[in-house]
């Protein structure tokens, strides 16, 4: 820009009344003097040399040439979503500019897989909520068949094909990306290890107990199940129910913006379980959001969840956390955040405005009205939630219909047993 500038200042030169002013008795010479520098003419210097010796030429500003982005298309059913898939996408994003993401249908969940938990505009919200997702297509296939390459190819203009290190097998036993890698548009990344859509699932049916829409029935302590029982089918499920995650601080740095809110920014503080991250908390989140500037979202531990609402949460704190961390309608998080809003904690990160949802779990203890402050200091508000979508109302669907989800629970145990079987080292994160 500053040579863009400099070159426009310097046509004055010309412009303006100096350059007239020689066309008097020298100008004839000047003339002479410019056909000689620029085309050698006379025998002189010629046109290679002529920028030194007429510096203004130099300063004429070059088109620069716009390069396209890499754009990198990663599918998946989505279903009861979790970090390991956003930790899928991240991986994805980084290994272009931007990321196109097509969520399965339905009728291709059910023909591969089994019943999907959610439904197909659930599954959308959580995947555009995502920080990292550019583009989403909706009703994609399960396979990477030559005309849907070819469609990725030439509509959306993908250079590449991505999927994790774990295969994704075709009822018939073939692999589903083979087509992407044989015309060399494939890239792996590594699989986020620790959870699974299928464990959760596990987890879910270990947990409730009961198909009531509210279940208050308490866990089941796993030693205790273990003991009580003995058999191999319960000690799978205990095995289930048990988080493998291993928490990193890396992986919360990745999955964080690491920004403080600006000088004068809006804070906007909601706190709640986040379990079983769903397009209900996705929506209530962007509402929050909506509000100011900067959204600080507090999760609360297990312990308190397990002493409000009678059960442990589905998915510990830290998964939790990250689950929250990836959407992008949020700016910062409070691991561990207390169930009752303090003036401290206000002052302490500049709260503005303590929101909380319509729709709601569990109950305060004695009593206790945990936004007791915030609301005498004025700066409360009690929002509408956009779906009536609970953690609840979600485990519900699977118990309801248990006996499907068990059947599709065994079919996917067997192939990421031969998974973490054979499982090697693969780099990357």
């Amino acid at each position: 820009m500053m040579g863009l500038l400099a070159f426009e200042s310097n046509q004055g030169l010309w412009s303006s009344g100096y350059y007239s002013q020689l066309f008097g008795i020298g100008g004839v010479m000047v003339t002479v003097a410019i056909l000689w520098l620029s085309t050698g003419y006379f025998g002189g210097i010629g046109a290679p040399f002529a920028p030194y010796f007429w510096p203004y030429l130099g300063q004429l500003p070059k088109k620069k040439e716009r390069k396209r982005p890499v754009r990198v298309y990663m599918d998946g059913c989505f279903d009861l979503m979790h970090y390991g898939h956003a930790n899928a996408l991240r991986q994805a994003k980084v290994l272009g500019d931007q990321l196109v993401v097509g969520v399965v249908s339905d009728e291709e969940i059910v023909a591969n897989k089994g019943p999907p938990v959610l439904s197909m505009d659930e599954r959308l919200t959580l995947v555009s909520g995502l920080k990292w997702v550019d583009e989403v297509i909706p009703n994609a296939p399960y396979e990477i068949t030559e005309e849907f390459m070819n469609t990725l190819f030439n509509k959306y203009n993908i250079d590449y094909i991505i999927h994790g290190d774990d295969p994704c097998l075709l009822p018939d036993g073939t692999d589903a990306y083979a087509l992407a890698k044989k015309v060399g548009r494939y890239k792996q990344i590594k699989r986020t290890e620790g959870v699974s859509s299928t464990d959760i699932v596990g987890r879910i049916l270990l947990t409730f107990k009961q198909k009531e829409a509210s279940i208050t029935e308490t866990t089941m302590d796993a030693n205790v199940a273990v003991n009580q029982n003995g058999g191999a089918d319960t000690c799978d499920l205990v095995k289930s129910q048990l988080s493998n995650f291993l928490p990193t601080s890396r992986r919360i740095m990745q999955f964080s913006n690491g920004q403080a809110p600006s000088p004068g920014a809006r804070v906007v503080y909601i706190d709640g379980a986040f379990d079983l991250f769903h397009a209900g908390h996705v929506e209530i989140l962007r509402s929050a959001r909506q509000l100011g500037d900067f959204l600080l979202v507090g999760v609360h531990d297990d312990q308190a969840i397990r002493d409000r609402r009678g059960y442990r949460p589905i998915m510990h704190l830290h998964e939790r956390t990250l689950s929250v961390l990836a959407c992008r309608y949020v700016d910062e998080v409070i691991i561990g955040a207390p169930w009752e809003v303090s003036r401290d904690m206000i002052t302490t990160f500049n709260i503005s405005l303590v929101v909380h949802g319509t729709v709601t779990e569990g109950s305060s203890v004695g009593g206790i009205d945990p936004y007791a402050v915030p609301k005498s200091m004025g700066i409360f508000q009690t929002i509408t939630s956009p779906k009536p979508i609970t953690t609840v109302s979600v485990a519900t669907r699977i118990i309801d219909n248990h006996e499907a989800y068990k059947k599709r629970n065994l079919k996917k145990k067997a192939s990421e047993d031969r998974y973490y079987t054979q499982k090697k080292f693969v780099s990357g994160d």
